[in-house]
């Protein structure tokens, strides 16, 4: 049986890259970081548990993914370089197989994003997962959720929906839609736009528990309303198919795991806006949010997922 300190060393020791702010990682009672001058940092916290997060049936390496994608993806709605993350595992008994595949899925994207893996811990208990995930931002430049005004556009990165569609699957819905399958399990965190806009977006947030859940912290922190185009909602043809089908026209605005980014910009920096991303509504004076669809405007009070509720 592997010790907690032989599982560190056989399979996170290894989950990093080494920064040059890393000044010291895995191995003593603390890590080191130096912040360079100039930048603040920005630190995270996001914690998964078995039932509540994913299905116990989950496939180890994309949860491995999953849980670093999503404290990424909150680094990324601040404008955030990702530069080192603590683990923290709680788990039922030690599973060599598992703890391979799910270390694995978790070093690759940390390599692809340049994360130092500096520290953590390990308990027995219900499997738990926690990573407190933290990046630099010039000091200044950080994205907030409560800076958004009257007249700003509203703009989102990718398609809204697919994971959505991914958990409806997966909870029996009869559908071949691989992509959305993907990205429920593996999304991906919008790391480059979130750099891209700073000194852009007046505003921003990462969707994590659906559209109009999000959206409501900036309205709500910004003292402000605002009305999404329905019509001009970025939609893949898996997710249109699926309300033709079942007339589940709202899925798109509640369900959560997108992991995109949803953020406002003054008229003045929309040509500053990245590619990838769609302009959906505007930020209004009256608050509350309204839905515009085929031209009809009404109040849209549906809530995306609470802990909680």
């Amino acid at each position: 049986m592997l010790s907690e300190f032989s599982l560190i060393d056989q399979f996170f020791k290894k989950c990093t890259s080494k920064n040059d702010e890393t000044l010291l990682g895995i191995g003593d009672d603390c890590a080191l970081l130096s912040i360079p001058k100039g930048y603040e940092l920005a630190i995270t916290t996001d914690t998964m548990v078995e039932g509540v997060h994913f299905f116990t049936d989950v496939n180890p390496a994309q949860l491995g993914h999953k849980l670093l994608a999503v404290n990424l993806s909150d680094l990324a709605a601040m404008g955030a370089k990702p530069l080192a993350v603590t683990l923290a595992l709680t788990l039922p008994r030690v599973d060599e197989t598992w703890l391979s595949e799910f270390s694995a899925g978790f070093s690759k994207l940390a390599r692809r994003y340049s994360v130092d893996l500096i520290g953590g811990d390990t308990t027995k208990g219900a499997l738990t997962l926690t990573v407190q995930a933290m990046g630099l931002v010039p000091s200044g430049q950080a994205l907030k959720r409560f800076t958004a005004q009257v007249g700003d556009l509203i703009y989102m990165t990718g398609m809204l929906g697919d994971a959505g569609l991914g958990l409806k699957i997966k909870q029996g819905y009869e559908c071949n839609a691989e992509k959305a399958a993907e990205r429920f399990h593996e999304p991906m965190p919008r790391v480059e736009t979130g750099l891209a806009l700073r000194g852009c977006a007046s505003a921003c947030i990462d969707i994590s528990d659906g559209l109009v859940s999000d959206l409501g912290h900036i309205l709500r922190q910004s003292g402000v309303g605002a009305c999404l185009d329905f019509d001009n909602l970025p939609l893949s043809d898996d997710v249109r198919t699926y309300i033709e089908n079942t007339d589940d026209e709202f899925m798109p605005l509640i369900a959560g795991d997108d992991y995109e980014l949803c953020f406002t910009v003054p008229p003045q920096f929309v040509h500053r806006v990245p590619e990838n991303c769609t302009a959906i509504g505007i930020i209004e004076k009256q608050t509350g949010l309204r839905l515009k669809k085929t031209g009809h405007i009404e109040t849209f009070t549906a809530k995306g997922y609470e802990h909680f509720s």
